[in-house]
């Protein structure tokens, strides 16, 4: 159980640090754009996110993983 934590923290590390090295200036953009939305909105595109990825979790342990 503890190698899938790791497993899905390394992964999510990765992703942040391609987007960081590949991007740096499209990231300040949206960032700025984020900091436009109110609150409620990035609440909303947060429990979104939050809800897609305990779905992507579920699949995933579904099919063996």
């Amino acid at each position: 159980m503890i190698e899938v934590a790791l497993l899905a923290i390394g992964l999510v590390l990765i992703v942040e640090g391609l987007v960081y090295a590949l991007a740096p200036s499209l990231i300040e953009d949206l960032l700025d754009r984020l900091r436009t939305l109110p609150l409620e909105t990035r609440r909303m595109m947060g429990l979104v996110a939050l809800a897609v990825g305990v779905l992507l979790v579920w699949l995933a342990k579904t099919f063996g993983a």
